[in-house]
């Protein structure tokens, strides 16, 4: 037995069950289109609210009305569930891109939303597998462990063995087109993006989750990954079991540890620190270089810490595959002196749709010039052997650039394939999680393959 703390394969606590269960769930699109448009309405009054309050207080900011609109934008997401709230957690995830009072709030989806009630649950048992719970398991817990934006976790054990048993909310995996439409003015409004940005933006998105919402590909997905890792230092996974797992229903190994905030609150020693921000860092680039397709969704939800120091990963469902046309030109750039070439530089940025065909001579040198500042600082870990994640000089760094870039007019068109939407996802995840950990990672261990000319 240990005393640590139990956390389920999403990252929630056993013992979480403060959250309210949510006893019903909109599953028709006109069920969800009336949650949005009732959700609309009220941030309408909180906007006419803030603007009658700036009536008679004109230095009055946003802070209050982010913080009503964030609040009621979660509260309506959640209820929701799936892709509406992955995209939540996503954007909590761009630190760059929301104000902190929506950061804050989104982060939530992360960790924990209103699990579904255990009704709810024996249904979605007797729809796949004809049968309730405990007539599969020898002991199933109705209540669940942790609840997150497109499934809840439950404990259960058969022939001695303790299992996680991951559960799809009803109806997310057939509502994914109809809700990022409806999700797409609040995103709208909120992001800044040009709409021709936002579309790019969600189709990727809209790919994706229709991936991490088919639960029998993410079986085959993290047996295939898991088994492909089994290598690297200091990880471990759980075991799957695809004859207790369907569509809508996963059934893996219970994996005994603690989540990352839970972990650092013990005070780790610096070593136990970089051990996990090394096995994090290997990981990560191990899949990017040598795989070609990676986990990319690294929220700390996603993993855990366990009582013998090592790193838990307990989620395949989000794979992102790197085609050669976008690996070679990007890693390339960041691994090498390829940008002290401007002429092979450009034509990589070309590559990438960085720089457009149409740019005059003007535009091209102001984009290369700016990218070439944002790359410069993505590869500063990669271009030494060690890197200190701890440094928040770095991390200001990203972030004010990041700022600044998202407040010239230059770019509020799209720039760049989609395939940056999630590998600039995964690494800055990578990242900002190494930040917490104030790991320091040796970060030459997998190293990109490179090309010189383009």
């Amino acid at each position: 037995m240990t005393n640590d703390k139990k956390v389920s394969p999403t990252g929630g606590d056993l013992e979480g069950a403060s959250t309210p269960e949510q006893n019903s769930m909109p599953t028709t699109k006109v069920q969800r289109s009336a949650k949005f448009v009732t959700t609309g309405i009220k941030i309408g009054g909180n906007y006419i609210k803030h603007y009658s309050k700036k009536l008679f207080n004109p230095d009055m900011d946003k802070s209050e009305l982010n913080e009503d609109n964030a609040t009621d934008i979660y509260k309506s997401l959640s209820e929701l569930k799936g892709s509406a709230l992955k995209v939540a957690q996503m954007l909590s995830m761009d630190k760059n891109l929301l104000p902190q009072a929506y950061v804050d709030k989104f982060t939530q989806s992360q960790y924990n939303a209103p699990p579904l009630s255990g009704p709810l649950i024996v249904q979605t048992f007797r729809k796949y597998f004809g049968k309730n719970p405990d007539q599969i398991f020898d002991k199933f817990n109705i209540r669940s462990t942790n609840a997150a934006s497109i499934g809840q976790v439950h404990q259960a054990e058969l022939n001695g063995k303790k299992l996680a048993v991951k559960i799809q909310y009803p109806g997310v995996g057939d509502s994914i087109s109809s809700d990022l439409k409806l999700v797409k003015p609040f995103a709208f409004r909120m992001l800044g993006m040009s709409e021709r940005e936002l579309d790019i933006y969600m189709r990727e998105v809209e790919e994706r989750l229709l991936e991490e919402t088919d639960y029998e590909l993410e079986v085959r997905r993290s047996i295939e990954f898991s088994t492909a890792c089994a290598n690297l230092d200091n990880i471990v996974f759980p075991q799957y079991y695809p004859e207790l797992s369907s569509k809508r229903i996963i059934t893996m190994d219970w994996l005994e540890g603690k989540h990352l905030r839970e972990f650092l609150a013990t005070n780790p020693s610096q070593g136990l620190r970089n051990q996990i921000g090394q096995a994090l860092w290997d990981f990560y680039n191990f899949q990017q270089h040598e795989l070609r397709a990676v986990h990319a969704d690294p929220h700390p939800g996603n993993f855990m810490i366990t009582p013998e120091g090592k790193l838990g990963v307990i989620d395949f469902g989000c794979i992102k595959e790197m085609p050669e046309d976008f690996y070679y030109p990007f890693f390339s750039l960041t691994s090498t002196n390829l940008l002290d070439n401007k002429t092979e530089t450009i034509k990589a940025f070309r590559q990438l749709d960085m720089i457009h065909k149409g740019d005059t001579p003007t535009q091209i040198e102001f984009y290369y010039t700016q990218f070439r500042e944002m790359i410069e600082l993505f590869a500063m870990p990669y271009i030494h052997d060690h890197f200190d994640f701890s440094e928040t000089a770095f991390f200001d760094q990203l972030y004010r650039f990041g700022e600044r870039l998202s407040k010239l007019p230059e770019f509020k068109q799209a720039r760049g394939v989609k395939h940056f939407i999630y590998v600039n996802r995964t690494n800055f995840g990578l990242y900002n999680i190494l930040h917490e950990l104030k790991a320091q990672v040796k970060t030459d261990t997998y190293k990109p393959h490179v090309m010189l000319e383009y």
